[in-house]
């Protein structure tokens, strides 16, 4: 008994002071990540570059702490840090995908192919970026769903990013009967897009017979816009078309078969 007490008056004032190097650490190493996070923020820097480094310092620091609190206990750092070479290889080859997942996290840093707050379409998955961390992006859907899908598998695949140019184009196309007027059609979808003050002047918007298809006529209407009008374009002009075709007495026709039964 009187050896455990010994070593217990030897080494409780150690580990008191490693626990607590551990407990402030840990909060410094918070503080210190939401503080870097509010300076990028006013200095206008990329959200996503800003995030990702905060994350790498904030585990830098917890490696730091760790490293003092053992140091704090008698332990040789320099074979601390040789063990946890050997330990980090071991982990690494047993967590190959998380590893993967922190070098795809370093590819989009360097190439850029989308930001924070774009919406993409990446992994399968469609959804404005809200976070991109060391081991997977986040995106949340027009829906309000919010989906975590890992780096790897985002960069992995292709990406289609829909905020990158400030202006898309808008395709319709629109069917009518072959009993129609087509020039007057045209006219009626000229006069649409023309009057849409979201649609821009250069490059010009196209109206034009695309197909005399089996039971219709189609027009195809391509029409700029900027980005953010793309949706709001895109669902009051086919509104409008259908309302001016029933104004016009344009017929839009639906698919139908004839079928007919020879006597014999």
């Amino acid at each position: 008994m009187e050896s455990i007490f010994s070593y217990i008056k030897m080494y409780s004032l150690d580990v008191i002071g490693a626990i607590l190097i551990i407990l402030i650490g840990f909060k410094v190493a918070k503080y210190f990540k939401a503080f870097i996070l509010k300076v990028v923020e006013k200095k206008s820097i990329d959200a996503t570059l800003s995030g990702f480094i905060a994350d790498i310092l904030y585990f830098l620091i917890l490696i730091v702490v760790i490293a003092a609190a053992l140091s704090n206990l008698g332990v040789n750092v320099t074979s601390f840090i040789a063990l946890l070479g050997a330990i980090g290889l071991a982990v690494g080859l047993a967590l190959k995908d998380s590893i993967s997942n922190i070098g795809a996290s370093i590819l989009i840093m360097v190439f850029r192919p989308f930001k924070v707050g774009d919406f993409i379409t990446g992994g399968g998955e469609s959804g404005t970026v809200e976070t991109i961390n060391l081991f997977s992006t986040i995106l949340k859907t027009p829906d309000n769903k919010v989906i975590t899908i890992p780096n790897a598998s985002v960069i992995g695949g292709s990406i289609t990013n829909f905020s990158e140019k400030e202006t898309r184009r808008v395709d319709f196309t629109f069917g009518v009967s072959y009993d129609d007027d087509i020039k007057k059609v045209k006219n009626i979808l000229q006069n649409i897009v023309e009057d849409d003050q979201r649609v821009l002047k250069d490059p010009a918007p196209l109206v034009a017979v695309s197909e005399l298809a089996d039971s219709s006529v189609n027009f195809v209407v391509r029409a700029w816009v900027k980005s953010p009008d793309y949706w709001s374009f895109y669902f009051e002009t086919i509104e409008r078309v259908k309302i001016r075709f029933d104004e016009e007495s344009v017929t839009i026709p639906f698919p139908q078969i004839d079928i007919r039964s020879q006597q014999k």
